[in-house]
């Protein structure tokens, strides 16, 4: 979503009104009241996934996608669109498909991409990575299509810095940062393991604890009895719970460690920040995010810390990175200088050397 978002932003300021942009999204997705914000013609078709799904679900998600074929077939007909851009998701494949005879630009965000990705790779004529290392899950044969562009970096992310940060927050001086977040519908495990070494910390850290909107009620109930219990009454000040938050550049600029997943933003955002993360990927499903987290730890950016050992090592690995601010200061540099700034510029120009590509193919 917000890859997509801020590739359309980047075209917006690029081309101004001379850009017309429609957005195909599934029907009841998610995405329908983030796209709706903007001033962006929202249609939706049927789609279902085919990865990773059982038997059972397999003729039914198959039929949806072939009218979801139909639906997006209808729709290019009438929008007539110069190029088509792609952030992955299985809706993407019935509308690649429906749209064969027009020119097409993929983003892959994750380092490895997956089963949608791989299928839309097949008719993009530009592929953009997010890092080089993306390259060898392609063949040879894509080779001079693909482009490392870097991971899109939202516009209102880029607007905060420390101090603005700080008082957003109304954070003290002098006294560590800790961002924990599991996503927009949080991380269960990620929230439990901070729940139970909340009493060590507060005392020593501020928290910005994003929980996701799953078991919040719970959570925000939990967090409230352990206060109670341990009397950490005076350090309430420094426990700042929400499901939610909109200006997440506000907590990324203020956070000196994240504890999170390792989605694909993890790869532009935290460097961006030059924000040192441990990283705990998401344990029940492929290994995207692990490979993900793998790069970032390689090159000393995270720490990866297994999902099933947070309950006994979560505060340790915290305690001795704060305690080792050498440490920890390297880790900042590292991510720092993994960050790609331009990288919606970057795609946004793909874009538009392709469709002038096909438009003097056209001529």
């Amino acid at each position: 979503m917000y890859p997509a978002l801020t590739t359309w932003q980047a075209l917006k300021n690029k081309l101004g009104q001379d850009l017309d942009t429609l957005w195909i999204g599934s029907e009841g997705g998610m995405e329908a009241d983030l796209v709706k914000q903007t001033d962006l013609t929202y249609r939706t078709i049927p789609a279902a996934g085919l990865h990773g799904v059982g038997l059972r679900a397999i003729p039914g998600n198959i039929s949806r996608l072939l009218r979801g074929f139909r639906e997006a077939q209808k729709i290019l007909h009438e929008f007539k669109p110069d190029i088509l851009f792609f952030t992955g998701g299985y809706l993407a494949v019935p509308v690649a498909l429906a749209g064969r005879n027009i020119s097409k630009v993929l983003y892959v965000p994750d380092i490895e991409p997956a089963f949608a990705l791989r299928t839309l790779a097949q008719m993009s004529q530009k592929i953009a990575l997010t890092v080089e290392e993306s390259r060898s899950y392609f063949s040879d044969s894509f080779q001079q299509r693909l482009v490392v562009t870097g991971y899109p970096i939202r516009p209102d992310l880029k607007t905060w810095t420390r101090q603005t940060a700080f008082s957003y927050f109304q954070l003290e001086e002098n006294i560590p940062v800790i961002l924990v977040t599991g996503g927009s519908k949080g991380a269960r495990s990620i929230n439990q393991a901070l729940l139970k070494f909340l009493p060590d910390l507060l005392p020593e850290t501020q928290i910005v604890h994003i929980s996701g909107n799953t078991n919040w009620a719970e959570i925000k109930e939990e967090s409230q009895k352990i206060i109670t219990n341990f009397k950490l009454e005076t350090l309430t000040s420094r426990y700042h719970l929400m499901p939610y938050l909109h200006e997440m550049g506000a907590a990324l600029a203020a956070a000196d460690l994240v504890i999170s997943r390792a989605g694909a933003s993890s790869l532009g955002e935290y460097p961006y920040f030059g924000l040192p993360a441990v990283l705990i990927p998401y344990p029940h499903a492929w290994q995207y995010q692990k490979t993900n987290a793998s790069y970032l730890e390689k090159r000393g950016a995270a720490i990866i810390l297994p999902d099933d050992v947070l309950n006994e090592r979560l505060f340790s690995k915290i305690h001795t990175l704060l305690n080792e601010p050498g440490n920890l200061e390297q880790m900042r540099k590292a991510s720092q200088s993994l960050a790609k700034p331009s990288a919606a510029e970057d795609i946004a120009n793909l874009i538009v050397d392709e469709m002038e590509r096909r438009r003097g193919i056209r001529q």
